[in-house]
């Protein structure tokens, strides 16, 4: 396994001492989106340009802490950024743990699930060098899928940005 890929994934594991679901289940939506906001910020470990990437995915994604969404071929988008469960074996042999933790966590904690999303995201761009690419293939294989979720993600980017153009300094 390459250094940085074992790397971005051990981190991983780090995450489990996150507030779990249930601790956040109880002060209801709000608390999550922050939850989830917060984790997407300590993943980006201070790259702006990461922190918006996996914004604009989470935006696309829209997926919530505790989803478990079934598609058409029988798998499951999991948690907030709607991970495929098709990544659940991968992810156990890395993480060395059973592949019935690794899919509670990846729906059930938030930045366990968005540290997936990250080195799914990272692995890709080390794959491809091209970062429209990597988000692209987050999604999909299917080149006509992918180009589609590609322009979504990229106006939810540019959405994102013209919101933060408009809120005046005091929030008003």
């Amino acid at each position: 396994m390459k250094p940085v890929v074992a790397s971005i994934f051990a981190l991983l594991i780090t995450l489990l001492a996150v507030p779990s679901a249930a601790e956040v289940q109880s002060e209801g939506t709000v608390a999550d989106e922050r939850l989830i906001a917060r984790c997407i910020h300590q993943s980006a470990r201070g790259k702006r340009w990461l922190e918006s990437t996996l914004l604009g995915i989470r935006d696309q994604e829209g997926g919530w802490i505790g989803a478990a969404v079934r598609n058409r071929d029988g798998r499951y988008d999991l948690g907030p950024m709607q991970i495929n469960s098709w990544w659940v074996p991968r992810m156990a042999r890395l993480l060395g743990r059973p592949p019935e933790s690794v899919r509670l966590w990846l729906r059930d904690e938030a930045c366990f699930n968005i540290e997936a999303a990250r080195w799914i995201l990272l692995m890709e761009f080390f794959r491809t060098r091209d970062i429209w690419m990597a988000i692209a293939s987050y999604h999909s294989p299917e080149h006509v899928r992918r180009h589609r979720y590609l322009l979504a993600v990229a106006a939810k980017m540019r959405q994102r940005k013209d919101d933060r153009r408009h809120v005046r300094p005091g929030g008003l």
